[in-house]
């Protein structure tokens, strides 16, 4: 068993944070476009529990989302409703409820470190 190490649970999560909001952001942007597929990315607890997630680009126009050591997947989201006459398959309540799930995670996330950081520097000085 390997020794878990909290700061690198955060970073990781952070770097899942930040993929993430790329996503949800560029979902918003593209809400108007006529196609235009709403994705999202793999669950955090999936790449916790060591399940491999891969980034995967659909087109040769994608440019990579910068997560190479960390290789965060994203999936389309199947609509649950009728498709727009535009075919897009964007919700944009539901894009802004995750933008807000990003914010608060991002805030816990940061909060967690400060306090392990906090507990760390009390224990050293003894």
């Amino acid at each position: 068993m390997q020794a878990v190490n909290l700061f690198d649970i955060a970073a990781q999560q952070a770097k899942w944070l930040a993929v993430r909001q790329s996503a949800v952001s560029s979902n918003i942007a593209n809400a108007n476009t006529p196609g235009f597929r709403a994705s999202d990315i793999e669950p955090f607890e999936s790449l916790v529990s060591g399940t491999a997630v891969k980034m995967a680009a659909t087109h040769p126009g994608h440019i990579g989302a910068g997560t190479s050591e960390a290789s965060f997947s994203l999936k389309e989201i199947e609509p649950e409703g009728a498709l727009l006459p535009s075919q897009n398959t964007v919700e944009l309540e539901s894009e802004l409820i995750k933008a807000g799930e990003v914010r608060r995670s991002f805030e816990l996330n940061t909060g967690l470190v400060k306090a392990f950081h906090r507990m760390l520097l009390m224990a050293s000085q003894g």
